[in-house]
């Protein structure tokens, strides 16, 4: 996909199918440019076993997160080797950060698939190791809006200088990303502006058929937008500004997404608020029991 495809005033088409933004060796890339925003960035690399690439970072921080498969990471001098995981539903995984202006080559003697999410920034952070068993788990909402959190770099869990990374994990039949919340308007304390992509990953069926999701966004009055997108592996649903959720997965398939986000903030901030007109189910869980399916890696954090 050539980057000037998706820009417009309107930000061009919000949902990219799986293949439609590949580029080389990455099954999917989102650029600020691309998005017709200013900060917010992901790569799908895929390796063969043995393969490597090296890549710039640029004006951008990056994490380097497996989806399945380990890796080594080189940078700034530091070599980090990441376990990695088989695939995305189950416990978290361990991940490397990498800072602006630096080159990066990542081999995977066994090959796998890496998401690479990212952030234009301005200050320039040492290489780090992000061990998995220091990833916060959290078991979010209850019934059948339970889903599990993994809060890999956040403001309070990983230091970054903008980039915010997370991924869910919903089991089928369950409603995640939800109530719709937004979070396009700096207001102190209350609402931070953050531009948001979300990368997905369904479960197959038990015959080997690809598993479909769901995924809503809406804008307000005065920001008008709409999306109702049906989602597969590898699909990515773009989020200017507006109200998102839900996430629907639909019975019999589980739903994985990994959301990266950034802003113009000077304060690194996850601060959102909900749709008036639902923000009272929240209250419906307080009586309700999480979902026995949780948490997908087994015990509990």
């Amino acid at each position: 996909m050539n980057e000037t495809d998706r820009t417009s005033d309107g930000h061009g088409n919000l949902y990219v199918r799986g293949g439609d933004a590949a580029s080389g060796p990455y099954r999917t890339v989102i650029t600020p440019r691309s998005a017709g925003w200013g900060y917010s960035g992901l790569r799908i690399l895929e390796l063969a076993p043995g393969e490597s690439r090296t890549l710039a970072t640029g004006d951008a921080e990056h994490l380097v997160l497996p989806l399945a498969g380990g890796c080594t990471v080189e940078a700034a001098g530091e070599r980090l080797a990441l376990a990695g995981r088989d695939g995305v539903f189950g416990a978290p995984t361990d991940f490397a950060y990498v800072p602006r202006d630096a080159e990066v080559r990542i081999a995977s003697p066994g090959g796998g698939r890496f998401a690479l999410p990212s952030a234009r920034c301005e200050r320039r952070l040492p290489v780090r190791y992000g061990p998995a068993e220091d990833v916060p788990v959290e078991l979010r909402g209850a019934g059948t809006c339970s889903r599990e959190v993994h809060n890999y770099c956040l403001p309070q869990t990983f230091d970054a200088d903008r980039l915010l990374v997370c991924e869910v994990l919903t089991p089928g039949g369950n409603w995640s990303s939800y109530p719709p919340h937004k979070h396009d308007e700096a207001r102190a304390g209350e609402e931070s502006e953050l531009e948001e992509i979300y990368y997905f990953e369904v479960a197959d069926g038990p015959d080997g058929g690809p598993g479909m999701a769901y995924q809503r966004v809406y804008g307000t009055a005065e920001r008008p937008l709409e999306v109702l997108a049906e989602v597969r592996s590898g699909d990515t649903v773009l989020i200017p500004h507006g109200w998102h959720g839900p996430s629907m997965a639909v019975p019999g398939y589980d739903l994985y997404y990994l959301n990266v986000m950034a802003g113009p903030g000077a304060e690194r901030a996850w601060l959102i608020c909900d749709d008036p007109a639902h923000g009272w189910i929240r209250s419906t869980w307080d009586d309700q029991e999480t979902d026995p399916r949780l948490p997908f890696g087994g015990g509990t954090r």
